[in-house]
């Protein structure tokens, strides 16, 4: 079986790939249905279809990856993004991205779980800020590459033609999955014979529920941003290329934070980081809305990456030093139902506020929100 560290490095490339194609899905998806006229509640709708359908099988499917393996998990992930993007691309209408997008986020849900489930169980525990650094690291290329490229290709060859390229980037993913076989050893569960597993079990542990809850705030701020970018930049007249490049700028500060993450991760306390991470994003939330000017919108994107760029590696290190024996796939499947919740639910709810009083108070509300839960964090 090949090196925790070749493993690692292996899992690079297609990860790259594929998040690639689900980054520039996101943007557009939401893009093509303006394009269509859609309602910022309508974009809302098919934005949160990405999670809704993901959200009620993740623990089921962690659960399952903790006995089988990730190796099939991905491969049928990657299959079924595709077939999601090849699906808008075929028959470029509004009602098809309401089949498109839980197709691309159940896809990308597995291939995600698979992929984390397998850099935690890599190495020894003193190894895991690392190797989640490095994968952070592969996220943050594919949510700087993803957006900028596809803002552009949008504006070169249009909204369906962005759609095939982008299943182009999955499809590549693919191959690289199926001429090297990755696989990772199996963890048995320390529950005694015939115990029946429940998710309740983990939200027990007081350091597994903070976990919990600060991954689910955060995720929010990121959905929220990634989901109202597009609308915002729309209504203040910016090209899908200068919404792109706003999108990329936030992607780049996340890469650049996680490359430097290593290096001071053990100097001070990862509780601590996290809720000055919150705080951060909190303020940056509350004037993002005040800007409309595309350099200074580009410079508190990059802001906001910072503040939220650092936090998935400790994040992940945290829930594995927590996590029961043999129950990490589980651990990351619950995780994944929070951050599917926050990505069906944020649209859908600050879609209708957008709708209803602009998007300038859906800001506001998510600053109020990071702001209220660094205080709990810190007083927890």
């Amino acid at each position: 079986m090949p090196s925790p560290a070749l493993i690692l490095y292996l899992v690079v490339l297609p990860t790259i790939l594929l998040h690639l194609a689900f980054a520039g899905c996101r943007v557009n998806l939401s893009l093509f249905a303006l394009s269509l006229h859609a309602t910022p509640l309508t974009v809302g709708v098919v934005v949160s279809l990405l999670a809704l359908l993901p959200m009620t099988f993740a623990v089921s499917a962690g659960r399952v990856m903790d006995r089988i393996g990730v190796r099939r998990p991905m491969l049928l992930g990657t299959c079924v993004t595709i077939a999601g993007l090849v699906l808008v691309f075929a028959v470029p209408r509004i009602e098809v991205l309401f089949i498109a997008s839980p197709l691309v986020g159940s896809g990308f849900m597995l291939y995600h779980i698979a992929v984390n489930h397998a850099v935690g169980t890599m190495g020894a525990p003193e190894d895991r800020v690392r190797n989640f650094s490095m994968l952070a690291l592969t996220f943050s290329t594919a949510n700087f590459l993803g957006p900028m490229l596809t803002g552009f290709s949008i504006d070169w060859i249009g909204h369906r033609q962005t759609f095939l390229l982008l299943a182009g980037s999955a499809s590549m993913a693919l191959i690289v999955l199926l001429l090297k076989r990755l696989e990772v050893a199996r963890h048995e569960p320390a529950d005694a014979p015939g115990k029946k597993r429940q998710m309740v079990d983990l939200w027990r542990d007081r350091n597994m529920r903070r976990v919990f809850f600060v991954s689910g705030t955060l995720s929010m701020a990121w959905d929220l941003f990634t989901f109202v970018v597009p609308i915002y930049g729309s209504q203040i007249g910016l090209s899908a290329s200068k919404i792109g490049l706003i999108l990329g700028a936030f992607g780049a500060a996340i890469f650049i934070v996680r490359l430097a993450l290593p290096l001071f991760v053990h100097r001070v306390s990862e509780w601590r980081l996290l809720i000055i991470a919150m705080m951060t994003t909190g303020a940056g939330f509350f004037v993002f809305p005040l800007v409309t000017t595309v350099p200074v919108l580009i410079a508190f994107a990059f802001i906001l990456g910072v503040g939220l760029g650092g936090t998935q590696p400790m994040i992940m290190s945290l829930l594995y030093a927590h996590a029961p024996p043999g129950r990490g796939g589980e651990a990351v499947g619950v995780r994944t139902l929070l951050l599917n919740f926050s990505q069906a639910g944020i649209p859908l709810l600050f879609g209708a506020l957008g709708a209803a009083l602009g998007i300038a108070p859906a800001f506001w509300a998510m600053a109020v929100v990071l702001a209220g839960g660094g205080y709990v964090l810190r007083k927890s």
